[in-house]
């Protein structure tokens, strides 16, 4: 069985090394998003996929800016049998997803129907749920509606990040991907239809979701702080400068009277949990600051450089 792998950022890199294992399976191609400018050269640079097929001596690796005629007549030149797809980035239209005789799946990292879209691993942490997990579906002609072919759970334990959500869903894709390419290249692949009663969306965030707003309760912005990290990162304001909060807990110490105080004042320290802000309810310990421009610090580094930051008002 020949396949197409369509993915672009670095959660889909285990996946596509675990297709380079699969007895049986031949990887025809690559499909990514174009190289764009990065780094303070603004040099082209590939994808995260991109890359890793380089390294991985994988031939050829399509670079369209569009699906659109050209590309098709290209990768109908591939004779792939189906599409495999994780965090592409664009719809297959039906044009498209005719050139795989076997159809297309989809790694989608959470658990199907809840959080169809662009963002499920954000979603997940910000809705601070206890359990997401990773679903391989059929390619449907709309959005993550596809019927389940393979799902597992991960339990979460309250305090990951999106960078560490997605290390964690990015191994599960790759140890469930095999499993279910060699059951659909020997015919007995079991489909479930999702429950589309119960579907749920997550957005497509904006650098203006990372703006803090204070008055949330400190759980909120905990976890707001954990899913935008590392884009597009939480911030706020502090004497004209913009602040990013990179790394964050909720505070259970002792009374700090910030209930007092109006929310994003800075009320102190404490030694272990680190600086204090008073937020609409609770108050959240900040560990790891970062003025724009300027380098990422712990905490007690950061004061040493901002005098006047204890007793302020973000």
């Amino acid at each position: 069985m020949r396949i197409l792998f369509a993915a672009s950022p670095s959660i889909a890199v285990p996946a596509l090394e675990a297709i380079c294992h699969i007895q049986g399976i031949e990887l025809a191609g690559v499909l990514t998003n174009p190289d764009t400018p990065k780094g303070r050269s603004a040099a082209p640079a590939p994808t995260e996929i991109g890359e890793a097929a380089q390294r991985l001596n994988i031939t050829p690796i399509l670079k369209p800016l569009k699906l659109d005629s050209a590309a098709r007549e290209r990768i109908a030149g591939l004779k792939c049998d189906l599409l495999v797809s994780f965090a592409y980035g664009h719809f297959f239209g039906p044009k498209f997803l005719a050139l795989f005789p076997m159809g297309g799946i989809n790694i989608h990292p959470s658990l199907l129907p809840k959080y169809r879209g662009p963002s499920p691993i954000q979603a997940a942490i910000l809705n601070r749920d206890s359990v997401t997990g990773v679903s391989i579906q059929t390619l449907a002609g709309e959005m993550d509606c596809g019927d389940i072919l393979a799902v597992e759970q991960i339990q979460l334990t309250g305090r990951e990040t999106s960078t560490s959500l997605g290390e964690i869903a990015a191994q599960k894709a790759a140890v469930m991907l095999p499993a279910a390419l060699e059951k659909i290249a020997d015919g007995t692949a079991k489909m479930s239809a999702q429950n589309h009663s119960e579907a749920a969306y997550c957005k497509l965030f904006t650098k203006d979701d990372g703006i803090i707003d204070w008055s949330q309760n400190a759980s909120e912005i905990d976890a707001k702080i954990r899913a935008f990290n590392p884009w597009p990162l939480c911030r706020t304001v502090h004497n004209g400068k913009e602040l990013f909060i990179l790394e964050s807990d909720i505070y259970t110490g002792a009374e700090t009277g910030g209930g007092r105080f109006p929310s994003g004042k800075v009320l102190g320290i404490d030694k272990n949990s680190g600086i204090l802000i008073q937020t609409g309810e609770g108050v959240l310990a900040v560990t790891k600051l970062q003025y724009q421009t300027k380098k990422a610090l712990f905490w007690r580094d950061f004061l040493n450089g901002a005098r006047d930051f204890l007793s302020s008002q973000l």
